[in-house]
C-alpha cells in the first residue's frame, strides 16, 4: 500500500506540473481573467485544504483525549467537559461563518471584474454547430468582415468580446488559459471576453455534452502581437489563392461540380454556402474538423472521401470520387492559404 499511494502522489504531482505549462489548463493563465478565474480556484482549494486538516486534527485530537480520561468519573468533571465543548463548538461555528463570508467576498468580486465589458473590444461573433465552430470578425464595413473556422487569431493585449450563440443545440465554450466557460444557447446571445496577455497557441473545448461528437468539438486560439494579428487579417481578408498548378486547377473543378458547392465558401469562385466551414483560407489552419485531424492533404483525401470514419455523426457526408480527382480536389484544398 506504501508504494501505490507514493506512485498515487507521484502521478498527481505529475499532474498538477503539466497543468502549470498545459495550453489547456485553468492552473496556467494567459491573461488578467483567467488569473483572477486560477487564483480564486486556489483559494477555496486552499481553504477547503486547511479546514478539512485542522477537522481531523481536532477528530483524532478528541479522540485521544476521550481515551486518556476514560478514567475520570463525577458531575464536576462532566459539566467541566460539556462546558469545555461548547466553547470549541462556538468558535468552530463562528469562524465557519468567518471562512463562508470570506469566500463569498472572494467570489463576489472576482464575478465582479469577470463582468467588466471594454468600450473598445475587437467584436468576434462565435456561433456553436454540431460539431464545430463558426468566426466571424465583426466590422461595420462588410467588406472588412472574415469568416474562419475552428481557429482564430487574437492581438495580445487587446480586449476581445465574443457574442456566442449556437445554430442547433446548447453548446459550451471554455478556454481555460484565457476565461471560464460560457453557454451558447441557440436563439439567444451571450458575451464573454477574451485578453491575453502573452503571445501563445490556447486550446478550447466544448464543455456543454451536444451530441455524439462532443469531445471532437475543439477550438484553437493563437494571440500574437498586433502588427502579426493585422497581417493575418488581411491576408483572411484576401479571396482564395487561385490555382497554380493543372492539379490544382482540376481540383477547382472538380469541387466546383461537386456537392461541396452545395455547403463551403471559397472567396473567389462560385461556391458562396453558409452550412459549413468557409474554407478560403482553409490551408492556413493548422487542423481539420475541429481538432479531429493535422491538416495535411492526405488527411484531407481521407476525410473528404470518409468523414465518418473519423468522426461518426458528424454532419458532413461521404463524398465518393474517382482517386484521381480525389487527389486533385485535395492538392487543391491544401493550396488555400
Amino acid at each position: 500500500m506504501g508504494a501505490k499511494a507514493i506512485v498515487l502522489v507521484g502521478a498527481g504531482l505529475a499532474v498538477l506540473a503539466s497543468g502549470c505549462t498545459s495550453n489547456h489548463a485553468a492552473l496556467n493563465p494567459a491573461g488578467p481573467r483567467a488569473r483572477h478565474i486560477a487564483d480564486l480556484m486556489l483559494l477555496f482549494v486552499g481553504v477547503s485544504t486547511i479546514v478539512y486538516l485542522v477537522v481531523i486534527a481536532f477528530l483524532i485530537w478528541a479522540m485521544w483525549r476521550r481515551r486518556a480520561r476514560a478514567h475520570l468519573q463525577g458531575a464536576q468533571a462532566t459539566r467541566a467537559a460539556e462546558n469545555k465543548a461548547r466553547r470549541v463548538i462556538g468558535a468552530a461555528l463562528a469562524l465557519t461563518v468567518v471562512v463562508l463570508i470570506t469566500l463569498a467576498l472572494a467570489d463576489f468580486f472576482v464575478q465582479r471584474f469577470l463582468a467588466a465589458h471594454p468600450a473598445d473590444a475587437l467584436r468576434v461573433l462565435v456561433t456553436g454547430h454540431q460539431y464545430w465552430w463558426e468566426v466571424e470578425y465583426d466590422d461595420p464595413d462588410p467588406s472588412q468582415r472574415l469568416h474562419t473556422a475552428n481557429e482564430f487569431h487574437i492581438p495580445v493585449g487587446r480586449p476581445v468580446e465574443l457574442v456566442l450563440t449556437s445554430q442547433d443545440v446548447i453548446h459550451s465554450m471554455w478556454l481555460p488559459n484565457l476565461t471560464g466557460k460560457k453557454d451558447l444557447i441557440p436563439g439567444h446571445t451571450n458575451t464573454e471576453v477574451l485578453l491575453a496577455d502573452k503571445p501563445g497557441e490556447y486550446s478550447g473545448q466544448c464543455a456543454e455534452f451536444c451530441g455524439l461528437q462532443h469531445a471532437q468539438m475543439r477550438l484553437i486560439v493563437r494571440a500574437e502581437p498586433a502588427a502579426q494579428f493585422e497581417t493575418w487579417r488581411q491576408q483572411q481578408l484576401a479571396p482564395a489563392r487561385a490555382p497554380q498548378s493543372d492539379a490544382e486547377r482540376r481540383g477547382q473543378e472538380v469541387f466546383v461540380r461537386s456537392t461541396c458547392i452545395l455547403c463551403h465558401t471559397i472567396q473567389g469562385t462560385d461556391a458562396s454556402a453558409t452550412v459549413a466551414p468557409d474554407l478560403t483560407h482553409l490551408a492556413s489552419r493548422g487542423m481539420l474538423a475541429a481538432g479531429t485531424l493535422p491538416n495535411t492533404q492526405g488527411n484531407l483525401s481521407s476525410w473528404i472521401l470518409a468523414p465518418h470514419r473519423f468522426k461518426p455523426g458528424v454532419q458532413m457526408p461521404a463524398t465518393a470520387l474517382p482517386p484521381d480527382e480525389l487527389a486533385a480536389l485535395a492538392a487543391y484544398l491544401a493550396s488555400l492559404r
